[in-house]
Protein backbone atom coordinates (compact mmCIF):
# COMPACT_ATOMS: atom_id res chain seq x y z
CA UNK A 1 0.00 0.00 0.00
CA UNK A 2 2.79 2.40 0.76
CA UNK A 3 4.98 1.64 -1.89
CA UNK A 4 2.03 2.11 -4.04
CA UNK A 5 1.50 5.58 -3.05
CA UNK A 6 4.89 6.97 -2.77
CA UNK A 7 5.72 5.34 -6.32
CA UNK A 8 2.97 7.69 -7.38
CA UNK A 9 4.73 10.75 -6.10
CA UNK A 10 7.24 12.99 -8.63
CA UNK A 11 7.88 16.11 -6.54
CA UNK A 12 8.63 15.06 -2.76
CA UNK A 13 11.83 15.77 -1.79
CA UNK A 14 12.40 12.65 0.14
CA UNK A 15 13.68 9.38 -1.89
CA UNK A 16 11.61 6.14 -1.59
CA UNK A 17 13.15 4.56 1.13
CA UNK A 18 13.11 7.60 3.32
CA UNK A 19 9.45 8.43 2.58
CA UNK A 20 8.28 4.82 3.11
CA UNK A 21 9.74 5.21 7.12
CA UNK A 22 8.24 8.02 7.93
CA UNK A 23 5.05 5.92 8.29
CA UNK A 24 4.44 2.25 8.58
CA UNK A 25 1.35 0.23 8.71
CA UNK A 26 1.09 -0.47 12.25
CA UNK A 27 -0.74 1.60 14.86
CA UNK A 28 -2.02 3.52 12.01
CA UNK A 29 -5.43 6.58 13.58
CA UNK A 30 -8.68 5.19 12.41
CA UNK A 31 -10.36 8.83 12.10
CA UNK A 32 -8.12 12.25 11.52
CA UNK A 33 -9.47 15.53 11.82
CA UNK A 34 -7.71 18.51 10.79
CA UNK A 35 -8.50 22.39 11.22
CA UNK A 36 -7.04 24.06 8.12
CA UNK A 37 -6.18 27.23 8.81
CA UNK A 38 -3.67 29.70 7.05
CA UNK A 39 -5.44 30.43 3.92
CA UNK A 40 -6.17 34.14 4.22
CA UNK A 41 -2.40 34.81 5.30
CA UNK A 42 -0.81 32.77 2.55
CA UNK A 43 -2.66 35.15 0.24
CA UNK A 44 -1.76 37.89 2.22
CA UNK A 45 2.11 36.97 2.20
CA UNK A 46 1.57 36.76 -2.03
CA UNK A 47 -0.13 40.19 -2.09
CA UNK A 48 -2.73 37.84 -3.64
CA UNK A 49 -7.17 38.27 -2.44
CA UNK A 50 -8.08 36.38 -0.04
CA UNK A 51 -10.19 33.62 -2.36
CA UNK A 52 -6.88 32.90 -4.06
CA UNK A 53 -5.82 31.58 -0.28
CA UNK A 54 -8.86 29.60 -0.18
CA UNK A 55 -8.69 28.72 -3.89
CA UNK A 56 -5.10 26.98 -3.19
CA UNK A 57 -6.26 25.28 0.27
CA UNK A 58 -9.15 23.49 -1.98
CA UNK A 59 -5.98 21.67 -3.73
CA UNK A 60 -4.66 20.79 -0.21
CA UNK A 61 -7.78 18.95 0.27
CA UNK A 62 -7.76 17.27 -2.75
CA UNK A 63 -3.61 16.04 -2.30
CA UNK A 64 -4.03 15.53 1.62
CA UNK A 65 -7.20 13.16 0.71
CA UNK A 66 -5.48 11.16 -1.58
CA UNK A 67 -2.83 10.47 0.30
CA UNK A 68 -5.22 9.84 3.49
CA UNK A 69 -6.90 7.26 1.70
CA UNK A 70 -3.50 5.37 0.12
CA UNK A 71 -2.79 4.97 3.34
CA UNK A 72 -5.49 3.63 5.10
CA UNK A 73 -7.01 6.25 6.98
CA UNK A 74 -10.88 5.28 7.42
CA UNK A 75 -12.25 8.90 8.37
CA UNK A 76 -10.76 12.18 7.23
CA UNK A 77 -12.91 15.16 8.86
CA UNK A 78 -11.68 18.56 7.76
CA UNK A 79 -13.23 21.58 9.53
CA UNK A 80 -14.53 23.50 6.49
CA UNK A 81 -16.50 26.13 7.85
CA UNK A 82 -17.43 26.88 10.98
CA UNK A 83 -20.94 28.86 12.35
CA UNK A 84 -18.35 31.82 13.45
CA UNK A 85 -17.17 32.06 9.83
CA UNK A 86 -20.62 33.99 8.74
CA UNK A 87 -18.90 36.92 10.66
CA UNK A 88 -16.47 37.61 7.34
CA UNK A 89 -17.18 39.38 4.30
CA UNK A 90 -20.31 38.87 2.07
CA UNK A 91 -17.76 38.01 -0.77
CA UNK A 92 -15.60 35.89 1.06
CA UNK A 93 -18.44 34.15 2.56
CA UNK A 94 -19.92 33.31 -0.74
CA UNK A 95 -16.98 32.60 -1.99
CA UNK A 96 -16.71 30.02 0.58
CA UNK A 97 -19.80 28.66 -0.19
CA UNK A 98 -19.20 27.73 -3.89
CA UNK A 99 -16.00 25.78 -3.19
CA UNK A 100 -17.92 22.46 -2.39
CA UNK A 101 -19.47 22.81 -5.60
CA UNK A 102 -16.24 23.57 -7.48
CA UNK A 103 -14.21 21.09 -5.28
CA UNK A 104 -16.51 18.30 -5.76
CA UNK A 105 -17.78 18.63 -9.58
CA UNK A 106 -14.38 18.22 -10.22
CA UNK A 107 -13.12 15.29 -7.84
CA UNK A 108 -15.87 13.19 -8.51
CA UNK A 109 -14.73 10.77 -10.77
CA UNK A 110 -11.90 10.35 -8.55
CA UNK A 111 -13.93 10.22 -5.40
CA UNK A 112 -16.41 7.28 -7.34
CA UNK A 113 -12.62 5.31 -8.82
CA UNK A 114 -11.05 5.49 -5.02
CA UNK A 115 -14.41 4.35 -3.02
CA UNK A 116 -14.75 7.61 -1.10
CA UNK A 117 -17.48 8.38 0.42
CA UNK A 118 -18.89 11.98 1.21
CA UNK A 119 -20.41 13.10 4.14
CA UNK A 120 -21.02 16.42 6.15
CA UNK A 121 -21.66 17.69 9.92
CA UNK A 122 -23.39 20.67 10.59
CA UNK A 123 -26.23 22.38 10.47
CA UNK A 124 -26.80 21.87 6.87
CA UNK A 125 -29.96 23.48 6.56
CA UNK A 126 -28.48 27.37 7.34
CA UNK A 127 -26.81 27.07 4.13
CA UNK A 128 -27.07 28.33 0.96
CA UNK A 129 -29.17 25.91 -1.56
CA UNK A 130 -26.37 25.75 -4.02
CA UNK A 131 -24.04 24.85 -1.73
CA UNK A 132 -26.51 22.24 0.12
CA UNK A 133 -27.29 21.06 -3.26
CA UNK A 134 -23.81 20.05 -3.57
CA UNK A 135 -23.33 18.19 -0.75
CA UNK A 136 -26.05 16.28 -0.93
CA UNK A 137 -26.08 15.02 -4.77
CA UNK A 138 -21.87 14.47 -3.54
CA UNK A 139 -23.36 12.17 -0.78
CA UNK A 140 -25.70 10.66 -2.41
CA UNK A 141 -23.75 10.12 -5.51
CA UNK A 142 -21.22 8.34 -3.19
CA UNK A 143 -23.19 6.72 -0.02
CA UNK A 144 -22.46 3.24 -1.44
CA UNK A 145 -18.62 3.69 -1.40
CA UNK A 146 -17.15 1.45 1.79
CA UNK A 147 -13.52 3.74 1.57
CA UNK A 148 -12.49 6.34 3.35
CA UNK A 149 -14.63 8.32 4.79
CA UNK A 150 -13.98 12.19 3.79
CA UNK A 151 -16.35 14.31 6.16
CA UNK A 152 -16.75 17.97 5.79
CA UNK A 153 -17.42 20.10 8.86
CA UNK A 154 -19.59 22.78 7.09
CA UNK A 155 -21.49 25.64 9.57
CA UNK A 156 -20.22 23.53 12.44
CA UNK A 157 -20.05 24.62 15.73
CA UNK A 158 -19.54 21.43 18.61
CA UNK A 159 -21.42 23.66 21.18
CA UNK A 160 -24.61 24.03 19.41
CA UNK A 161 -23.80 20.61 18.28
CA UNK A 162 -23.77 19.60 22.29
CA UNK A 163 -26.97 21.74 22.98
CA UNK A 164 -29.15 19.97 20.59
CA UNK A 165 -27.48 16.88 21.99
CA UNK A 166 -29.03 17.67 25.50
CA UNK A 167 -32.41 19.43 23.93
CA UNK A 168 -32.82 15.97 22.27
CA UNK A 169 -32.08 14.16 25.43
CA UNK A 170 -34.22 15.84 27.30
CA UNK A 171 -37.38 15.65 25.12
CA UNK A 172 -36.71 12.09 25.02
CA UNK A 173 -36.91 12.22 29.02
CA UNK A 174 -40.04 13.88 29.28
CA UNK A 175 -41.67 11.57 26.53
CA UNK A 176 -40.70 8.52 28.73
CA UNK A 177 -38.35 7.27 25.96
CA UNK A 178 -35.45 7.84 28.38
CA UNK A 179 -34.64 7.69 32.07
CA UNK A 180 -32.21 9.96 33.72
CA UNK A 181 -29.79 7.39 35.01
CA UNK A 182 -29.59 6.44 31.31
CA UNK A 183 -28.04 9.65 30.27
CA UNK A 184 -24.34 8.36 30.39
CA UNK A 185 -21.36 9.37 27.96
CA UNK A 186 -22.53 6.48 25.69
CA UNK A 187 -26.19 8.18 25.16
CA UNK A 188 -24.78 11.57 24.58
CA UNK A 189 -22.67 10.16 21.59
CA UNK A 190 -25.56 8.77 20.13
CA UNK A 191 -27.11 12.25 20.11
CA UNK A 192 -24.00 14.05 18.53
CA UNK A 193 -23.51 14.66 14.88
CA UNK A 194 -20.72 12.23 15.11
CA UNK A 195 -22.78 9.56 16.05
CA UNK A 196 -21.88 6.98 13.79
CA UNK A 197 -17.97 7.96 13.37
CA UNK A 198 -15.20 6.94 15.38
CA UNK A 199 -13.90 9.92 17.47
CA UNK A 200 -11.02 11.42 15.81
CA UNK A 201 -7.37 9.93 17.15
CA UNK A 202 -5.50 12.38 15.80
CA UNK A 203 -5.96 16.47 15.60
CA UNK A 204 -4.02 18.33 13.09
CA UNK A 205 -4.28 22.03 13.19
CA UNK A 206 -2.02 24.31 10.77
CA UNK A 207 -0.80 27.79 10.57
CA UNK A 208 0.45 28.10 14.18
CA UNK A 209 -2.67 28.13 15.96
CA UNK A 210 -2.91 26.01 19.23
CA UNK A 211 -6.64 26.22 19.73
CA UNK A 212 -9.84 23.87 18.86
CA UNK A 213 -11.97 27.06 17.77
CA UNK A 214 -15.01 25.25 18.52
CA UNK A 215 -14.23 22.27 16.54
CA UNK A 216 -15.20 18.81 18.15
CA UNK A 217 -14.55 19.86 21.99
CA UNK A 218 -16.52 16.65 23.03
CA UNK A 219 -14.91 14.25 20.67
CA UNK A 220 -11.68 15.21 21.20
CA UNK A 221 -11.39 14.52 24.85
CA UNK A 222 -8.63 11.70 24.27
CA UNK A 223 -7.19 12.81 20.73
CA UNK A 224 -3.74 13.18 20.39
CA UNK A 225 -3.05 16.56 19.41
CA UNK A 226 -0.34 17.96 16.49
CA UNK A 227 0.20 21.42 15.76
CA UNK A 228 2.36 22.97 12.90
CA UNK A 229 3.06 26.67 11.67
CA UNK A 230 2.77 25.77 7.92
CA UNK A 231 -0.19 27.38 6.28
CA UNK A 232 -2.90 25.29 5.00
CA UNK A 233 -1.95 25.52 1.52
CA UNK A 234 1.39 24.76 1.81
CA UNK A 235 0.34 21.49 3.44
CA UNK A 236 1.20 18.16 1.56
CA UNK A 237 1.57 14.86 1.70
CA UNK A 238 5.30 14.84 3.89
CA UNK A 239 4.00 17.37 6.22
CA UNK A 240 0.88 15.22 6.79
CA UNK A 241 3.20 11.40 7.04
CA UNK A 242 4.77 13.84 9.42
CA UNK A 243 1.93 14.50 12.04
CA UNK A 244 0.99 10.44 11.34
CA UNK A 245 4.37 9.05 12.19
CA UNK A 246 4.62 11.50 15.60
CA UNK A 247 0.95 9.86 16.60
CA UNK A 248 2.41 6.51 16.04
CA UNK A 249 4.97 7.24 18.47
CA UNK A 250 2.92 8.45 21.17
CA UNK A 251 1.63 6.43 24.02
CA UNK A 252 -2.15 6.98 24.22
CA UNK A 253 -2.91 5.83 27.91
CA UNK A 254 -6.58 7.19 28.31
CA UNK A 255 -6.42 8.04 32.32
CA UNK A 256 -4.35 4.88 32.65
CA UNK A 257 -0.45 3.36 32.78
CA UNK A 258 -0.19 1.88 29.74
CA UNK A 259 3.01 1.13 28.50
CA UNK A 260 4.55 2.67 32.19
Amino acid sequence: MLKKLFSKSKKGKHSLEVKESLVSNECLPSHIAIIMDGNGRWAKKRAMPRIAGHHEGMQTVRRIARVADDIGIKVLTLYAFSTENWKRPKSEVDYLMSLPQMFLNSFMPELMERNIRIEMIGDKEGLPSNTKKALNEAMEKTKNNTGLILNFAMNYGSRAEIVKAMKDIMVEVDDGKLTLDQVDEKTIDQYLLTSTLPEPDLLIRTSGEVRLSNFMLWQLAYTEFWFTDILWPDFNQDTFLEAVRAYQQRNRRYGGLKGE
